[in-house]
């Protein structure tokens, strides 16, 4: 095992929230001149999900650091815009991820890895592989469907052959997803899509894990092992072989039980500025660890989409609210025509109100809503308050 200097460092766990914060573009001024793009390349991952809610998660990730961002200036951030040269890529990381393209050296280590797996959970029927690319190659970019069809029957997990193989061309990075079309994934071949200089490099595993784990220190601010391991789904023993020459450093953060790690540039810098009033959606970066947000914010954090109904306490897709750099509240919303549906609120007591009522007025706006209503609030006596305030802010 490595040996790893002592920590020189010791953070307040306050200290620590507020890097947390700042790492994630969730503290200080947005850089609004790098928009979409720098959120991108600040955050290193921006995860993808097929709920839609308010807006799908990939659209809220810009919208909770740089407010009324254009739904379409989104979309042309990420994907790859006629003979332009790809800005983004598709992948594996935290989950499905958009990534910024200039990373793509740095998951060979993957690539690699999927080309190695001796067992598949599906099938590929001989030839089909070689088909698939070479349709690419004379038709691309191509969807599924285009390229013959998904599945073989109505069975969500029955696929074609030939969405095995455009899958498992995408993960050995034969093959990229340059947008979503009606969101399916629309692909090309890596050739086409990615700048050459990128796709011919090919650093070691050492020194892919190596950037990883140095991006998402950067990206967290401040971590223990298991946070930093969790931010782009590397092992523990990946993180712990290389962390030493990431570029991060030992400290101490009150109240943590264990070793952490953190961006030199972020303690050399004191984390002040603007917090942000927002809605998060719950795959947003600040949140993804479970075990963190309850650690930095002393906020439980689940996403219950996937939980039957009878067994959900906060609601199909509850979106914590950001305030003053804690976590206040939680909104499940809706929307019908015009109207942001709040079927589910919980505030963190009476001084949230406005807030909350805050952070729903300004998601409204974004979508293109002029008025809100409220269905359910967990602490009944705060139900007048906050529909006093909505009240109030729409004016």
């Amino acid at each position: 095992m490595t040996t790893l200097p002592r920590p020189t460092t010791e953070l307040s766990a306050d200290e620590a929230r507020r890097i947390a914060l700042r790492a994630q573009g969730l503290l200080g001024a947005p850089d609004r001149r790098a928009g979409v793009r720098g959120v991108l390349r600040h955050l290193g991952a921006v995860q993808l999900d097929t709920i839609s809610v308010l807006a799908r998660s990939h659209e809220l990730i810009p919208y909770a650091r740089l407010g009324a961002v254009g739904r379409r200036t989104v979309e042309e951030a990420y994907w790859k815009q006629g003979d332009q040269p790809a800005h983004t890529f598709e992948y594996w990381s935290h989950a499905a991820c958009i990534l910024p393209v200039e990373e793509w050296p740095h998951f060979a280590f993957r690539r690699r890895a999927y080309r190695a797996r001796p067992h598949w959970n599906h099938e590929l029927p001989d030839g089909v592989y070689d088909q698939v690319v070479k349709q690419l190659r004379t038709e691309g970019p191509l969807t599924v469907t285009e390229l013959g069809g998904a599945k073989r029957t109505s069975e969500w997990w029955d696929w074609s052959g030939t969405k095995v193989a455009v899958e498992r061309a995408l993960m050995y990075g034969e093959v990229v997803c340059v947008e979503r079309r009606g969101w399916k994934r629309v692909y090309d071949l890596a050739e086409r899509a990615v700048p050459p200089a990128l796709l011919t490099e090919e650093p070691s595993d050492e020194e892919c894990l190596r950037r990883l784990v140095g991006l998402a220190g950067r990206a967290l601010g401040v971590g223990t092992r298991a946070d930093i391991a969790d931010y782009h789904r590397l092992k523990g023993e990946q993180v712990e072989a290389v962390i030493a020459d990431s570029g991060l450093v030992p400290v101490t953060v009150e109240d943590w039980s264990k070793p952490a790690w953190a961006d030199p540039e972020a303690l050399a810098t004191p984390p002040r500025g603007r917090h942000r009033t927002t809605l998060l959606s719950p795959f947003d970066s600040l949140i993804w660890e479970r075990a963190r947000t309850e650690r930095i914010f002393g906020f439980t954090h689940r996403l219950e989409a996937y939980v039957p109904k009878p067994k959900r306490v906060h609601g199909y897709f509850a979106m914590p609210v950001l305030a003053g750099g804690r976590l206040v509240g939680r909104v499940d919303p809706a929307r019908e025509g015009r109207t942001l549906v709040a079927k589910q609120v919980t505030v963190d007591g009476p001084k949230a109100v406005p807030q909350v009522a805050q952070a729903l007025v300004e998601a409204a706006g974004w979508v293109g809503c002029t008025d809100v209503r409220v269905e359910r609030v967990d602490a009944p006596e705060l139900r007048e308050p906050l529909t006093a305030e909505l009240a109030r802010l729409l004016g």
